[in-house]
Formats: C-alpha cells, structure tokens, sequence
C-alpha cells in the first residue's frame, strides 16, 4: 500500500498549462496500473477552459495509481497519478518536499532535464514531446477508477513530526452536477453515487433532495434492517426528445467571458458596405507572386493587413480598460486575434506582433494559425494576450453581425460575406463584389469618431488596396 512516505513514489500533479487556469479536466489516460513509464512520455490528455494538452510525466517508473477516472474536473495542483521510481534513480525527497501542501504548479516545473547522454530531450508540461518519445500501451481493461482504497490510508508528516489521516477524497462529480449540488444545498459527500466509476449524477442529487425532505414517520421501535439500495430516479426530462450536453471546457470558457464582456464594456457597433472588387483581383495577383510560393492567400489577409494599416493611422484605437487603476493602457504592439471554430468551440488565438510583420509573413502566420486550430492543438499561450480581433462570418454565408469583445480587447472587426451584387460604380450600374464590415468597440475607450475612423480606413484600403502601399 502506497503512502507519502514512500520515498521510493512519486506523485505528479495537475499542473496550470495556461496562466491563471484553476482546474483541468482528464479526456483520456494512455496508461494504466502497471504500466512502465519514461521520462518524456504522454501519460493522459487534458482539456483545460482554453485548449486540450497532453501532459508527459516527468519520471521513469511504474505506474501505481491513477487518481481519477476520465471526464473528471480535478483542481491544479492535485496528484492525479503515482509512479513507482523504486528502479530508476530519481532524487531522493526532502522532509520539506514529502510535507508540502498541494499547490499550483508551473508547468516548466512539472519537467525534468535528463543528464546528458541519455537521448531524451527536456520536456515543457502542455507543449508535447517528439512522437519517438510517446509510447502508449494498448487498454487491457476497464477503466481503473480514481481515488482507489489506497487513497483513503495514505498520510503525511505534519509540520511538528507527527502523523496527520490524509483528507477524505473528493466526491466524483461533473461541475453541472456539482453545480446543482450547492443550488439545493446538497453535500455531496453524503450523497450515494450511481454513475460509472463512483461518479455523482443528477439524478442521485434530486434523489438526496428527496430523502432530505421526506416527512420521517413516528416508529415504535428502532427495527434494525438490511440498507435498501436505492433506486434509480427517473430522469426530470424526456430523454427520447431531449439531449443535455454538460457546460464545460472551452465552451464553457467562452460562455463565461462572453457574458462577462458584455456586461463589462459598454458595446458599439458601426457598419459599412464596400466594393472589395480591385481587393479581389490582388488577391489572385499575389497567388501568382513569387514571393507567397506555398502560402496561402485570400481575402482574409488582405482585410487583416487593412485593419493593421488604420490601427497605425488610428493609434489610440489599440488600447485596453484598467478597471483596478482607472487607467486606459494604450497598446504599441498589436496581437491580432483571429476568431476560429473549432469541434471544441469558438476561441480566439492571436499572431503576435502582427503589425511588425511583412505580408508574406502575416499570411505564413495566419496559414498556421488556422491549421493549428483545426486540428484543435492550439496552445494556451496563443489565445492570451490579444489586443483586436477579426471574425469572418462570412465563411458561413452570413452577411454581418454584431460580434462581442473578446474580454481585455478594444474592437473586433466583423467581415461578412463577399457577394456579388449591383453597385454603382463610375456612374453606372455594374455587378461587383461587394460585403458588408461592422466593427464593435468599448465605448470606455474609443468614442464614435475614432472608431468611424478606423472602419473608414478599413472600407477605403479594400476598395482600393494601393492604399497598402501609401498609406503603410
């Protein structure tokens, strides 16, 4: 049986693979009880509120236990599995280490460095290792469930020397049903769980509401009985019309910041229609142009690099609210967000630095952004940090919208669908390629003349891109 004071165990824990990330859930465990493990090796996959990482262990050993099951949301910080070192020869624990509470960590801090000569590379927690290093074993079984019996004897020297019961394991709960748990004033720890693995349902929630608020009858006599197993509540929708998906992840995510963006910035919208024709045309003019051999080009480049020429015509457009120190941060770089949907969700990563960027590097930095995103790799660090972004609704045959801020950002610019359309042009009436921009802004930061300005510019340089060269 495994204890702290096993010198010869390691524990890793859930690190924070994003900045300010308080908790992750596991999708998948690629190992399991007694499996052998190598420094460098991707031991379960992760989704954090930002993006899904897979996380290396940095030891080598054998796997002693797994904490938690799949799908559960464990805290950073929290020793999520045991790896036996008792054959490798990892350093030797201090007291101070085998007695330190459980507290975030960085996730450089989760990797080791091997000594030279070893062949293996150092590994960052959340930025993956190089595929000859992942091993992963075939599933022998069922799933092995968090929190086994080992957990309920493991202890721990306190601060003074002595023995302290480890705490008792956390319930097994989804956050929805965690979340209803405190609505109703429900303690989890007493409730009997009946889902897969241990894990606590809704139902079993409404199920000890019931219990709680059943009248408790007057009895002769204490009679003492067998405990009857509970039965299954049915479920308070239809389940043959109905399907409910748990909040969580990046959707999740996304749904918080949202709201807590509209409710914080005080939003305007502005729109325009333009003739993109002539936008058009250099688009299939540089497709043929040496200098993007292997890059791809469309419309979108061209729009990004409008928006980057007004923010350096109009400056103070770039800008974030400090709410703590009343105090409005004018931005000299611009990391320019580009919104992407993706299986998990809507998210928001940024090239950095954009506006230092020639065109053709602005469209080598889009291509992988895109790329990135689609395979639903993005990393923490490319959704953190943006200053303005664009959403193309286009893509969906959409002719504009009325988009909400990214939280921290000062406009996002909206590009509906490029159609062709009549439009007067020199004079007379001829099909052209026309959308229609809208820009949305925080009111705190930017009043209605310079955020005209700026989808003015935007509109001009479109319908006559030579302006890129004039006015860059």
């Amino acid at each position: 049986m495994t204890t702290m004071t096993d010198t010869s165990v390691r524990e890793f824990k859930m690190p924070d693979v994003g900045e300010g990330l308080t908790e992750a859930e596991i999708l998948k465990w690629y190992v399991q009880v007694g499996d052998t493990v190598t420094d460098g090796q991707v031991v379960c996959e992760v989704e954090t509120a930002k993006a899904a990482v897979e996380l290396p262990i940095p030891y080598d050993g054998v796997v002693r236990d797994l904490r938690f099951p799949e799908g559960t949301t464990v805290d950073v910080g929290t020793a999520i599995i045991a790896i036996d070192v008792s054959g490798g020869a990892a350093p030797e624990e201090t007291p101070a280490e085998r007695t330190q509470t459980v507290t975030p960590e960085a996730p450089a801090a989760a990797a080791e460095k091997k000594p030279e000569g070893t062949g293996r590379q150092p590994v960052l927690v959340g930025y993956g290792v190089a595929a000859s290093s992942t091993k992963r074993r075939p599933r022998k079984g069922p799933e092995v469930p968090g929190q086994q019996a080992s957990a309920a004897v493991r202890t721990e020297l306190n601060g003074h020397g002595a023995v302290a019961p480890a705490a008792a394991p956390r319930p097994l709960a989804k956050p929805p049903v965690r979340k209803l748990a405190k609505d109703l004033g429900v303690d989890l720890t007493t409730v009997i769980p009946t889902g897969p693995d241990g894990i606590i349902t809704r139902e079993d929630v409404h199920a000890a509401v019931t219990a709680t608020e059943a009248p408790v009858p007057v009895t002769q006599a204490p009679v003492t009985q067998a405990p009857a197993v509970p039965a299954a509540p049915a479920a308070s929708y239809d389940t043959a019309r109905e399907t409910r998906v748990p909040v969580k992840g990046v959707r999740k995510a996304t749904a918080q910041a949202m709201v807590g963006s509209a409710f914080t910035a005080p939003h305007v919208t502005e729109f325009v229609t333009v003739d993109v024709t002539r936008t058009l045309k250099l688009v299939e003019e540089l497709k043929q142009d040496k200098d993007f051999a292997g890059l791809r080009v469309n419309p979108l480049l061209l729009i990004a690099k409008a928006l980057l020429v007004a923010i350096k015509r109009n400056p103070d457009v770039n800008a974030s609210w400090d709410e703590a120190n009343q105090e409005i941060v004018l931005k000299h770089y611009v990391n320019l967000g580009i919104a992407a949907a993706t299986p998990r969700g809507l998210i928001v990563p940024n090239i950095k630095d954009a506006d230092a960027k020639t065109l053709p590097q602005l469209a080598e930095a889009l291509g992988e952004l895109v790329a990135t995103a689609k395979e639903g790799r993005t990393s923490p660090t490319a959704m953190q940090g943006g200053t303005v972004t664009i959403t193309n609704v286009g893509v969906f045959g959409v002719d504009t919208g009325t988009p909400i801020l990214p939280p921290g950002e000062s406009a996002i610019l909206a590009v509906g669908a490029i159609k062709l359309q009549p439009w007067v042009h020199k004079g007379k009436v001829k099909p052209r390629q026309v959308t229609t921009l809208a820009l949305s802004f925080d009111h705190r930061l930017i009043d209605g003349e310079l955020g005209s300005k700026v989808l003015a510019d935007v509109a001009a340089i479109l319908e006559q891109p030579k302006k890129l060269i004039t006015w860059a």
